[in-house]
């Protein structure tokens, strides 16, 4: 492919972790205070102090993982498909072509909103098919969702 692919905007980053951190610190804060104040010792081990160390480790693996994942999200506009990209180690590369899809959501949670950011949601005839673009800024959101029913309308598959 010569094109390359276009990225989300980096402050995904900051959606991303204003949506998981503050559970990650609850859970992590929860399970100190339950070992600390509430638990008691089965077979000579304080359980609650185990729990604590996952909850800090699966917080430390969050602030390390959702950049990376946000980096590796793209898409590209083609002649007849539209191309979506994500992840690395588990990639995933999705084909969606124009004639297929049935319907276009954007949506925009409140830190989204917060940060001008929207979700461009592709409905296909298949259950399985996971399109959406994430983090695209609010103006480029629409004129993409625009330009996709357009094409869509001229791609229109008949049966």
């Amino acid at each position: 492919m010569d094109e390359t692919l276009t990225p989300v905007s980096p402050d995904l980053i900051k959606v991303r972790y204003l949506a998981r951190i503050p559970w990650c610190i609850i859970a992590t804060g929860g399970a100190v205070v339950w070992a600390r104040y509430f638990d008691d010792e089965y077979w000579g081990i304080h359980w609650g102090y185990y729990l604590a160390i996952i909850a800090g480790i699966f917080l430390l693996w969050q602030i390390w993982l959702i950049p990376r994942q946000v980096y590796r999200l793209g898409w590209l506009e083609t002649d007849n498909d539209l191309l979506l990209s994500k992840g690395k180690l588990w990639h995933t590369f999705t084909v969606v072509p124009y004639g297929r899809v049935q319907y276009l959501d954007v949506s925009q949670g409140p830190i989204e909103r917060r940060y001008g950011l929207k979700t461009l949601r592709l409905h296909t005839a298949s259950a399985s098919v996971d399109a959406k673009i994430p983090g695209l800024d609010a103006d480029l959101a629409d004129e993409l969702r625009a330009r996709i029913a357009r094409r869509a309308k001229e791609n229109m598959i008949d049966l």
